[in-house]
This record gives C-alpha cells, structure tokens and sequence, in this order.
C-alpha cells in the first residue's frame, strides 16, 4: 500500500488549485443552489476542514447541474465544484478514487476539463501511480476538439514529463513530441533532450541497482570456490596418508618387527648376551627377525581366505 498519507494539493500552482472561499468567483449566472453549495463547500474544506461535508457538497452541485450541462457557465461551476472534490478525497487519503469520481460527471476522458486533467496527472503523478492516466490522457490528447484548445501544450507537456518518462516510455515519449504541432522547434529540441537525459539517468540507474546484486556475489563464490578447491585437496591427501599410515602400521609383518624391535632392546638393555642363560633369547629373536623379513618382504600379503 503506497502513500498511506493524505494528499494535499494545495500547493499546486497554476490554474489546478482548488478555490479558496476567500477568492471571488467570477461566473456568469448560473442556478443559485450550484454557487452556493460551491461557496459552501470551499468553505468547509479550506477553514473547517471537513473534507467529507465538502465533497458532498460537491457531489450535491453537480448533481444540480446536470440538467443543463452545456451551458458554460455551468460548466465552469461544475469544474470548480469537481477541483475542490478532488482535494477533498486527496484529503481523506482517498486519491484512488479520484479519477472514478470526476468521471462519473464527465462520462468520457475527452471530456474532461483541461484544469481538472491538470490536477488529475500531477495527482497521480505525486503519489507514484502515473499509469493510471496513462490511457486516460492518451484518449484526451488525441481528440481533435482538444489539440485546438490553448492548453493543449502544457498538457502534452505535463503528460510527457509526469507520465511516459517515469514509466520508461522513452519511444513514445519522443514520438509525441515530435509529431506534435503545439511546440515550436525549440520546444520540441528542449523536450527532446530532456527525454535523453531522463532515459541515461534510467539506465544508470537499473545499472547501480543490478551491479551491487552482482559483482560482489561473483566475487565471493570466486573466493570461496578457490578456498573451497584447496581445502578439499589438503584433507584429501591427508586422508591417503593416514589411511596409508593405519593400514601398514595395523598389518601383522609391522606388528612383528615391532615385537622384534622390542625384544632385541630387552636383550640388549637389560640381558648380557655372553652369559649361558642369555642363549634361548637370542635363539628366539633370530627365528622372529627372520619370520618378520619374510612376511614383510614377500611378494604380495595376502589375508588368509575364509569359506
């Protein structure tokens, strides 16, 4: 859920902001309900802040208007009432609703007032969600009542800037521009390069973003790939040797000459080999050295055989 926060669109600057009671309204005669329930509804939105009296308010004067909808005074009035709506719902964190609610006055996007088109893109555009008037504006800017009105550039404008660039359509974006009969040469050469500079500061910035993610994973799977291969070969040829070692060390020819080894240094220590009583030992050892060469130096020590 995005942007939880009420909105306020009070300063926005331009022709978008919302009436304030304070402000003369300069409007031709129109039905008496329909101007006071403006008058009333700028009231309770800009001094008492009761955003929900104020939108329906609204919604009371424009209702009230339906009944003559070309006139141009009522539909001025009607404008007026649908601006200060709109900062009524932004106000109750209700800007979702924006563009349903203006619709459900105007039926189609062609329709709809260029100041309220106005409001509704930097709207959307200040909460992060420009696609939503995407397809809207899109159907407003190719209408041909429309390309003749004054405010026809700044809204081409608008739409390039706070719709198509921040959702990556470069090609579009430069396509519009190009074929739009609004700006003159140096407009178009202005937009074209701003749109330049927003598409290389798009792809920096899915560069830094994919780099972090990257490079340093390469680099620790490259270190521990390395660490990892030198460790295996070190306990590998540990592994050989100690099993070499237990396998000779737990034969029977090695366990003999050890025998042999320590009875020749009983013999040596602690018996004399000239006494008489020495003799039968040193019989001995000769038999178990000679027994011991045999088994170690034979051709192959093969386990005896089990059925």
């Amino acid at each position: 859920m995005k942007n939880d926060l009420p909105v306020s669109l009070a300063g926005l600057s331009g022709p978008a902001g919302f009436l304030r009671s304070s402000e003369p309204l300069s409007l031709s005669p129109v039905p008496a309900p329909a101007t006071s329930l403006l008058e009333e509804a700028a009231d309770l939105l800009v001094v008492h802040l009761d955003f929900a009296a104020a939108l329906d308010r609204c919604e009371r004067g424009c209702e009230s208007l339906a009944s003559d909808p070309d006139c141009e005074s009522s539909a001025e009035v009607k404008c007026s009432l649908c601006i200060v709506g709109i900062q009524a719902l932004a106000e109750m964190n209700r800007w979702r609703e924006v563009l349903s609610w203006v619709l459900q006055y105007y039926q189609v996007p062609e329709r709809l007032p260029p100041k309220i088109l106005e409001l509704c893109i930097l709207l959307y555009s200040t909460v992060k969600e420009p696609h939503v008037m995407l397809e809207v504006d899109s159907y407003w800017l190719r209408d041909l009542t429309n390309q003749s009105l004054p405010s026809y550039g700044i809204l081409m404008e608008l739409h390039v800037l706070h719709v198509l660039l921040p959702l990556g359509q470069f090609v579009e974006a430069e396509e519009l521009v190009q074929g739009c009969d609004a700006f003159n040469k140096e407009q178009q050469l202005e937009a074209l390069r701003t749109i330049n500079e927003r598409r290389c500061q798009w792809v920096q910035q899915e560069e830094t973003q994919s780099a972090p993610e990257e490079q340093p994973a390469t680099g620790r799977e490259k270190l521990l790939g390395s660490v990892s291969r030198k460790l295996l070969t070190i306990l590998t040829a540990l592994r050989k040797a100690l099993g070499s070692m237990s396998s000779h060390f737990c034969s029977s020819p090695y366990k003999k000459m050890l025998l042999a080894a320590l009875i020749i240094w009983l013999v040596v220590v602690r018996l004399d080999p000239a006494a008489p009583t020495s003799l039968p030992f040193l019989y001995r050892l000769v038999q178990l050295c000679h027994q011991a060469c045999m088994a170690v130096f034979s051709p192959l020590y093969r386990p005896p055989v089990q059925d």
